[in-house]
């Protein structure tokens, strides 16, 4: 039995959408929704990001302000830049995008981002709020996963739940979330003894490694709900395994998640694609965590 493929395209139309509406909302009252995107030096990857931002914004009616600076500022101008966003009331939503160059602490720009205005979620207060389980704003790719897993309509309380991968923007958010909604939770690392042995104990197993194929099919419970968050650019391969070259010699190259696609649609239940899957959601859940920060604003505005 085939899996059930889980596209994020119609997760990501339909909470655009309901994002769209509460903009328009905020604008009916002369209220405009902001965000700020900061790129710091030349970065490909950012920018394609960028791109997917400026084409949701655009849908939704979010003025997005994309904000270049170059690679060698200092980290305390870059810390003044941020704090002129986080005093203008103008400004929704702020997000610096990664990574940022060597000599700049990432850590402390996180921190220097408001609260109420760190639609990526990363500012340590936002973190610690999710321990409480009273998250105000989340990391976009966490909720991400876990918008596309409620989207099956499978019932999350009483699962067990393996997270392969333990990083502050997706593991770890992603193990407060699950926890948050009653699955018994594990996480998995580069120092986890038999993974496989994890793994295949798992009702819902996420991936976010950064290892291409690292999950095969024989770590994967029959049936099982695979959500692959992994984004790994590989060479493609010809029927003998050789490599496929383009026309000027270069190698070609495609786009493929931490599990194994092609042999794990024979033994899941449910499986995301890549691509495809969860990137089209992250995106649409910045737009989310935006409209959640106008509304973070407009209480303590009144208040």
């Amino acid at each position: 039995m085939m899996a059930r493929l889980i596209y994020g395209k119609p997760v990501a139309d339909r909470i655009l959408e309901q994002t769209k509406d509460e903009v328009d909302a905020f604008r009916r009252r002369g209220l405009p929704v902001r965000l700020v995107s900061i790129e710091v030096g030349e970065n490909p990857a950012a920018a394609l990001y960028i791109r997917h931002q400026r084409k949701c914004c655009e849908r939704v009616g979010i003025d997005l302000h994309c904000e270049w600076i170059t690679g060698e500022v200092a980290e305390d101008e870059l810390v003044e830049i941020i704090h002129e966003h986080n005093e203008d009331p103008a400004v929704t939503g702020i997000l610096v995008q990664r990574p940022l160059p060597e000599h700049i602490n990432e850590l402390r720009i996180q921190a220097k981002v408001h609260p109420d205005k760190d639609v990526e979620g990363m500012n340590p207060a936002n973190l610690g709020m999710m321990l409480y389980g009273r998250p105000n704003l989340v990391p976009c790719t966490a909720l991400a996963a876990i918008e596309i897993l409620t989207s099956t309509g499978i019932d999350i309380a009483g699962r067990d739940a393996v997270v392969v991968g333990h990083s502050e923007i997706v593991g770890k958010p992603l193990a407060f979330l699950l926890l948050d909604r009653f699955a018994t939770t594990t996480v998995c690392h580069i120092a986890t003894k038999d993974l496989r042995s994890k793994t295949r104990g798992a009702d819902i197993l996420i991936v976010a490694v950064g290892k291409p194929y690292l999950i095969s099919a024989n770590m994967i419970k029959p049936g099982a709900t695979v959500i692959d968050i992994g984004i790994n650019r590989v060479p493609v391969r010809d029927e003998r395994g050789e490599a496929v070259y383009d026309e000027s010699g270069r190698p070609r190259m495609k786009t493929v998640g931490d599990v194994d696609f092609e042999a794990a649609k024979e033994v899941a239940g449910c499986l995301t694609p890549v691509p495809g899957g969860v990137g089209p959601v992250t995106v649409s859940m910045l737009m989310r965590n935006t409209v959640a920060a106008a509304w973070l604003q407009d209480r303590s505005r009144e208040s």
